[in-house]
């Protein structure tokens, strides 16, 4: 009796000290009474930071739970209303509600205000005579937390009472002599869960449990009830029963893999609701559904029934304690306050998130004191209405949870009271027995109460839980949530399961056939046997990639030969099949048909060059210009056929340099016309003017600008040529894909597509800063338009080519055809038009005044018409303040001739039409000539 002195006396002496008073600080709820009933139930779901715990401060809890809130509500109801109906005539019950948590450590730390006496709890080593304010404690919800608090309520010997805590453990009354529960023991419930599997065959289950002491029991307990019931298991899995575990969202993961790849459809949930319902969450995100087996923690729990997504999860059936709806505790739910003369924290908790108008908590950066956003659901669309939160009620409880789930903790009260009244020796006006009695005495008499509540009959078997029965359940679909069906019973005694309703719709099958979940189906071909840990079965696994097995009930797969592969689950072998742009295959055919009369047309457009080379449309165009661009085309389109066949080294690389150097020679030209609109028709200084023609060379701006595309192919064939494709086939896969690969980094390919990038983008700005030249003098609208389209076609090209790499072949040729064909139909299409069936254009005096108005709106242009076809020239000397051009147009060589603004000595000459034999004298409104 020294030993057990000496371990409790610190925690006596804190007690003490200064005359700490535990019960403001710590618990939640009281109201005075003359005989004080404790509540230890979890009003919040979790403690935070408990992993860091390094100093004995004060807990931190957070996650309010609505489920539990509710239980100690109705425990609080039914000691009103039997106060109400003097039950005890002249007894008044008191409640002291402290939180636990969830947690084993919060719930101990609240026994110290309980059973303090005169605000400190005394060293003694003698309990017997010791007589603390509560005499008996309600709870805990569960097991583990129920298991540590009643260690250390044996040395006081105060009865503790719980209507949840379910562990066979507890059932050891050596170990636990203080412990009752108006519950039987798990040992009945996976009695009856085994039972259930075996009525409806289901002999291949998985298991997933909590490691905490009620499903580590229970777990334990269901192995020995499957084997008695020919049930066996597919797998085993356990998760973290604390929800801030470090690795809870990995192993809920991972036991969510488990199940999706496991054969076995039946899963038995032997884990807290909370775990329950994250699994769930990982379930529905993948449209998986399987039968789900409930245990007692959440087989009726509304908050997993009304999740999103619910009715893909699949049949649920479980098993649940007694339960019954009370229209007088709705009434209280809905009309919820504190009892008068005491106070409850938890409901001014619960009226804050109900009604409290919190709109900062709705951002996406919400404040760190606000809820979780499960919590945020609770909150009512009126609550920015409410000036005072607590003053507001509702019916929500009654909505959002179920009601009925709270009956046995009004059952447990009733049980106190029953026990109270035999111990007070009360009859129906006054109560004579002692009311500051020793909490043992009341453990006395509460092992021997026998009553009856709401038509069922209560009692406690020598293990000091109740023998009544479990209701089986299914989770109906409601709408888009579930409803609690229940369809039969198990009956403790009996030891059966008693059916009400046998026929009702599975959603496994959508209608009454009984899905199947058997155990030692014949191992097709394809598949092998994997012996489990229990004897009386065994998993079929199919056969991996590259493996396969050609027989029955096989137990190992079979290697591939050398040359073949196979399939998940196939029964022989075979080669690949080589993936390519085979010529007989209708994309290849179109895209080579593309290419041909691509080049067909170039052809055509070569010869109506060549016949109309003397015409004005083609002398604009520059034949010879022109003529290398389509000798740039038609390498490009040259390119695409090597895109077709059977792909190698030699293709791979000739393909990439013929489009490299054929469409970097076309655009080349695009830019020297451009190049030589700017310089025609706008104006610039003397020194700019000068600079800009020695820079017009037209021959070696192309080998320059085609020179260097040369040296970046050769620099990319050199470093990081393309070669054909290593790239293993994917294991799913039976097409071996045989395809180019631009290199090993790909930087060669990416710099020679952006050199053409950036040649088409600098021809687009020079189009651009000339689009106001007259159309019928320049191109600019057309290399615009061609370029743009290039431009548009190859930023496509880059996505597509990167995120679908097994279509890059196809993908490349076709923005290939597609750029090859803008330069066609922008460029060449419309000379031919007008050489063949002549321009609707402007006259070119119409032309001319129009440029004059868009360049200068002082200068004034006089063009006489000379029908005889002689050429007038300008008058030595002449200035001009419209631009750097005079034009002189004769019969015969019609010419555009750029002139030096301070001189009259012609620089360059270019093509202008002259339909009508005119000559053009410009003359000076504003300045002297």
């Amino acid at each position: 009796m020294q030993i057990l002195c000496s371990l409790f006396s610190a925690l006596m002496i804190l007690s003490s000290v200064d005359g700490c008073d535990f019960a403001e600080p710590i618990c939640g709820a009281e109201a005075p009474g003359d005989v004080i009933i404790g509540m230890m139930l979890p009003s919040h779901r979790k403690v935070t930071g408990l992993q860091e715990r390094i100093r004995p401060g004060n807990f931190q809890c957070s996650d309010f739970d609505l489920q539990s809130f509710m239980r100690s509500l109705a425990a609080i109801h039914e000691i009103e209303k039997i106060n109400a109906a003097g039950f005890l005539p002249g007894v008044r019950l008191g409640y002291l509600l402290c939180d636990t948590c969830s947690s084993a450590s919060k719930a101990l730390q609240n026994v110290g205000p309980m059973l303090a006496v005169n605000s400190s709890l005394d060293v003694e080593c003698d309990y017997t005579d010791y007589r603390p304010r509560v005499k008996i404690i309600l709870g805990a919800v569960y097991s583990e937390v129920t298991i540590a608090v009643a260690r250390l309520l044996n040395v006081y010997m105060v009865p503790l009472l719980s209507s949840t805590s379910s562990s066979p453990e507890l059932s050891d009354k050596t170990r636990y002599p203080v412990f009752m529960r108006t519950v039987p023991s798990d040992k009945h419930q996976t009695k009856a869960l085994a039972k259930i599997m075996h009525y409806y065959r289901w002999n291949w289950v998985g298991v997933v449990y909590g490691d905490d002491e009620y499903g580590r029991a229970a777990f334990q307990s269901f192995l020995g009830a499957a084997e008695e019931n020919s049930v066996c298991l597919a797998f085993q899995e356990v998760l973290p029963h604390y929800l801030d575990h470090s690795e809870s969202n990995q192993r809920i993961k991972q036991v969510a893999q488990q199940i999706r790849s496991s054969t076995a459809h039946v899963v038995l949930l032997i884990i807290r609701e909370e775990l329950v319902k994250a699994l769930f969450k990982e379930m529905i995100s993948t449209n998986t559904s399987r039968i789900w087996i409930a245990s007692d923690a959440w087989s009726r729990s509304m908050t997993l029934a009304q999740m999103v997504g619910i009715n893909k999860v699949g049949d649920i059936l479980g098993f649940t304690f007694v339960s019954h709806k009370s229209e007088s505790f709705d009434n209280y739910l809905k009309n919820l306050t504190a009892t008068p003369g005491g106070y409850n924290r938890f409901i001014e908790e619960y009226k804050n998130l109900r009604f409290n108008c919190t709109p900062e908590c709705s951002s996406n950066k919400p404040p760190s004191y606000c809820p979780p956003p499960d919590l945020l659901e609770i909150k009512s669309g009126n609550a920015c209405n409410f000036t005072d939160p607590q003053e507001q009620t509702d019916d929500y409880l009654v909505k959002a949870l179920d009601t009925s789930d709270a009956f046995l903790h009004k059952v447990a009260v009733q049980a106190v009271a029953h026990a109270l009244k035999k111990l007070l020796k009360c009859n129906s006006s006054s109560c004579s027995g002692e009311i500051d009695f020793q909490p043992w005495k009341l453990l006395q008499e509460l092992k021997n109460v026998n009553f009856e509540y709401d038509n069922h009959n209560f009692y406690f078997d020598e293990y000091g839980d109740f023998v009544n029965f479990y209701d089986l359940i299914t989770w109906k679909k409601d709408g888009d949530h579930r409803s609690f069906l229940r369809i039969g019973k198990y009956s403790v005694l009996n030891k059966e399961i008693e059916l009400d309703i046998k026929n009702f719709t599975w959603l496994s099958t959508g209608n009454t056939t009984i899905p199947q979940c058997r155990c030692s189906t014949p191992c097709a071909p394809g598949w092998v046997k994997t012996i489990l840990n229990v004897s009386c079965c065994y998993n079929c696994t199919l056969c991996a990639e590259g493996t396969y097995s050609d027989d029955y009930d096989l137990h190992i797969c079979k290697k591939c030969p050398n040359g073949t592969w196979s399939l998940k689950g196939w029964t022989q072998c075979k080669p690949r099949l080589e993936s390519y742009m085979r010529w007989s295959d209708p994309h290849p055919i179109a895209m080579m048909a593309a290419a041909g009369f691509g080049t067909l047309l170039l052809i055509v457009i070569f010869i109506i060059f060549l016949v109309y080379r003397k015409s004005s449309p083609m002398k604009r165009a520059e034949v010879r210009l022109s003529c290398v661009m389509m000798a740039g085309l038609s390498v490009s389109f040259a390119s695409v056929i090597c895109f077709m066949g059977k792909p190698n080294v030699h293709l791979c690389r000739a393909r990439q340099v013929m489009y490299a150097m054929g469409f970097t020679l076309c655009v080349s030209c695009i830019i020297v016309k451009a190049f030589r609109t700017i310089l025609a028709f706008l104006p610039f200084g003397q020194l700019t003017n000068q600079g800009l023609h020695k820079l017009y060379r037209p021959p070696l701006i192309v080998i320059v600008i085609t020179s260097l595309q040369g040296i970046i192919c050769l620099l990319w064939l050199i470093f990081d040529s393309p070669d054909i494709d290593d790239t293993p086939p994917s294991p799913q896969s039976m097409m071996k894909l045989l395809q180019c690969s631009e290199g090993a980094t790909y930087i060669g390919f990416g710099i020679m597509l952006s050199y053409i990038a950036l040649l088409a983008f600098v021809g687009f700005l020079l189009a651009v800063k000339g689009r106001k030249v007259p159309q019928e003098f320049s191109e600019t609208g057309y290399i615009i338009f061609s370029m743009l389209m290039y431009l548009f076609v190859w930023v496509c090209f880059v996505p597509v080519y990167i995120t679908n790499s097994e279509q890059g072949t196809s993908v490349q040729a076709s923005a290939i055809l597609v750029s090859s064909y803008g330069i066609i139909f922008c460029h060449f299409l419309p000379k031919c038009h007008e050489a063949l069936w002549g321009s609707n254009t402007d006259t070119l005096e119409k032309i001319l005044r129009r440029w004059r108005v868009f360049s200068s709106p002082n200068v004034d242009l006089e063009t006489d018409i000379d029908i005889s076809g002689n050429t007038t020239h300008p008058k030595k000397n002449e200035r001009f303040s419209i631009s750097s051009t005079t034009t002189e147009l004769g019969e015969d060589s019609p010419v555009l001739v750029p002139v030096d603004m301070s001189m009259s000595k012609p620089i360059h000459a270019y093509h202008l039409p002259n339909r009508l034999g005119t000559k053009l004298i410009q003359r000076c409104r504003s300045v002297s000539c």
